[in-house]
């Protein structure tokens, strides 16, 4: 299957493209951890990335759809699927990657939007930790490390990203919105799109969530 999460910071997205990933086998694609891997490796890309980050807005189009693009065609395992993780984010973007896809004659099965709310997203996001080392979330509420401050997994230090601060999530948020409708009439439009209330616990969107994949799994078992 070619699917696309869409949804604001912190609807859950990446945490639900993990689960996808192990039980369909689907390459998860995440524009997040592409555009924070360029800004690791301070790439002149990845400087360029950081600005627009910091500061709430949203990459470029161009540039976002570029990478897109490089890493569809890079993919060995391609004949897996595709699960998109945080792309497409305009609807510019969602054109773009309909262009890619045709291309390689692997168009988009299914589009679950994610809604979730201000106030649960700020929750969820402020309390966010990040492990500088490998990577590991935590949640100063919903997953506390075991010693303050330090990785249960490495003992890497964690951090707080700079775009999870309250004022940074609030014009990500007003960004994202202002962006959203035209991408979700596109996909509507197409017969592709399907609304979770992502508000609630983890493993109630998860069950509705693989109930929703497995029907469009069993309906489209004969595509290509």
């Amino acid at each position: 299957m070619r699917i696309v999460l869409l949804g604001p910071p912190g609807a859950g997205k990446g945490t639900l493209a993990k689960l996808l990933q192990e039980t369909m086998e689907v390459t998860h694609i995440s524009t997040g951890d592409i555009l924070r891997e360029e800004m690791n490796h301070q790439t002149p890309l990845g400087k360029k990335i950081k600005r627009f980050v910091e500061s709430g807005e949203l990459v470029s189009d161009t540039v976002v759809t570029k990478i897109i693009e490089n890493r569809l065609s890079s993919k060995k395992n391609s004949d897996r699927g595709y699960l998109f993780d945080g792309f497409p984010r305009t609807e510019t973007q969602a054109r773009d990657l309909d262009k890619i896809l045709t291309k390689i004659q692997k168009p988009i099965d299914l589009v679950v939007y994610m809604e979730s709310t201000l106030p649960v997203v700020l929750q969820r996001l402020t309390g966010r930790r990040v492990c500088k080392e490998c990577g590991a979330l935590f949640h100063m509420v919903n997953k506390l490390p075991q010693r303050p401050g330090i990785c249960d997994l490495c003992g890497g230090a964690l951090y707080q990203r700079p775009d999870d601060h309250e004022e940074t999530i609030k014009t990500r948020m007003e960004v994202y919105l202002k962006n959203i409708q035209p991408i979700i009439d596109y996909y509507a439009a197409q017969g592709k799109l399907k609304k979770i209330d992502a508000n609630r616990n983890a493993e109630t969107v998860k069950d509705e969530l693989m109930k929703i994949f497995d029907a469009k799994s069993k309906l489209g078992h004969a595509q290509p």
